[in-house]
């Protein structure tokens, strides 16, 4: 049985606070112009009109670049503005809860940190891709658990047909490691939002793939 290709490449989280208002649809398009094969909205803020309209303008760019969009942690956005799926971490809704909500075709991740366990379980609950991380030291994160390469060694041996994502501290220096390591996919926040050019960044950490994505 084949991977499922959906979640693979590099995969763009956004943040709120590293662009002016309005920049984000911008932002985004530079990643997506630089590589980005994935997008995930991140936006813990109450504001629920301005996340809608922004989660619709992302989602209407993801189309226009063939790109998955994923929202995180907010089911109800998620099937509100058509996105392909949504990205549960600890403290999130339940998987089962979420597939109920948006159906069997939807890409649901989750955060497995450095747990191997979590993972087994959590696989068997029908997730559609594993995360695990922090690969490398966060700037995002600091204070988050360290997931060692030999844990994606191993969790391309346990899931051979999951995507693996990783996750945490990742940057154009250090993703050619993770890649030969067995990830289908590297999540970045700062090592492209954070850049001047989105798209100068995004093609570096892709480059990593080498055509594989």
């Amino acid at each position: 049985m084949a991977i499922r290709s959906d979640i693979r490449g590099l995969y763009a989280i956004t943040d709120p606070a590293l662009q002016a208002a309005g920049q984000l649809p911008a932002r985004v398009e530079r990643a997506l112009a630089g590589g980005a094969r994935v997008i995930q909205y991140r936006d813990k803020s109450g504001d629920r009109v301005r996340r809608s309209q922004e989660a619709a303008a992302l989602r209407r760019l993801c189309d226009q670049h063939d790109a998955v969009f994923i929202v995180n942690d907010d089911i109800e956005l998620a099937a509100a503005c058509g996105a392909d799926g949504v990205h549960l971490g600890r403290d999130d809704t339940e998987l089962r809860q979420a597939r109920r909500r948006l159906g069997r075709d939807a890409l649901i991740g989750v955060s497995c940190y450095n747990e191997m366990h979590r993972a087994e379980t959590l696989a068997e609950a029908g997730a559609d891709y594993l995360a695990f991380g922090s690969l490398f030291t966060s700037s995002t994160k600091p204070g988050a658990v360290h997931a060692p390469l030999s844990l994606i060694r191993a969790a391309r041996r346990r899931f051979p047909t999951l995507p693996i994502v990783g996750i945490g501290g990742v940057d154009a220096g250090n993703a050619a490691e993770a890649v030969d390591a067995g990830v289908d996919a590297l999540a970045v926040i700062r090592a492209v939002f954070a850049m001047p050019d989105p798209a100068v960044a995004a093609a570096a950490i892709a480059a990593a793939f080498g055509g594989r994505d």
